[in-house]
């Protein structure tokens, strides 16, 4: 089996003292897996940071095995903010929420777009409310819609809008502007509480389900924020 595409390195893992195991999610194919042959060296590896778009050719002898790439560099975006801790950490923890949620060969274009599309969102300056809302927009595309919208209630407090989510056992506060998108942030506080909220329903609601692991990317890009 042969086939040629692109796609966005998510994750890789040492296959041998020379070549790599590498997952990419691409354009036609989904996600895929194979082996990089010489991925180890320092010519190659430099194209292969998480997150880097690359020209693929696929061969594999059957379907049901693991077959090898060819790559070219297309867009090294994860070399731009080597210089920028927190954004380094956010293209870690959303390639490997890719990995995590999606099947192997499933094609979804919406999801390939949505990987480009974050590239696109780390230039702006509001950055981090933009990936929480691309977070959410990745959960609705696999079938997760948190619906929030649906789900708080509000109430006034000195002529101020709150927002919440009651259970049986408690009432949790839900940040104005995950319901009001055009509403201006600029407390880093509320937005990180934008993004545990999200963190709890997709531990609560996919993970633990589904007997996976907290990933340890996504803790590492929340703690980078200290």
């Amino acid at each position: 089996m042969n086939w040629i595409d692109e796609g966005f390195l998510i994750s890789k893992n040492r296959y041998n003292e020379n070549s790599l195991i590498a997952e990419f999610y691409t354009k036609e194919h989904g996600k895929s897996s194979g082996i990089i042959f010489g991925g180890t060296s320092k010519k190659i590896k430099n194209y292969l940071q998480i997150g880097n778009k690359l020209h693929i050719n696929y061969n594999s002898r059957s379907q049901n095995r693991l077959g090898y790439f060819k790559i070219e560099i297309v867009k090294a975006y994860s070399p731009l903010y080597f210089d920028h801790r927190q954004k380094l950490s956010c293209i870690s923890s959303a390639m490997n929420l890719i990995k995590i949620l999606t099947a192997e060969s499933q094609y979804n274009i919406k999801i390939y777009e949505l990987i480009d599309y974050l590239f696109y969102i780390l230039k702006d300056s509001d950055w981090l409310k933009k990936y929480i809302f691309w977070e959410l927009k990745l959960l609705k595309l696999l079938g997760y819609d948190l619906e929030l919208e649906n789900l708080v209630e509000k109430d006034v407090i000195e002529n101020k809008t709150i927002y919440f989510a009651s259970s049986s056992t408690e009432k949790k506060y839900v940040p104005s502007f995950l319901i009001e998108k055009n509403l201006e942030v600029n407390d880093l506080k509320t937005l990180l509480n934008g993004l545990k909220l999200v963190s709890n329903y997709l531990d609560k609601t996919i993970l633990k389900p589904n007997n996976l692991n907290y990933p340890n990317s996504r803790l590492l890009f929340i703690n980078s924020f200290k």
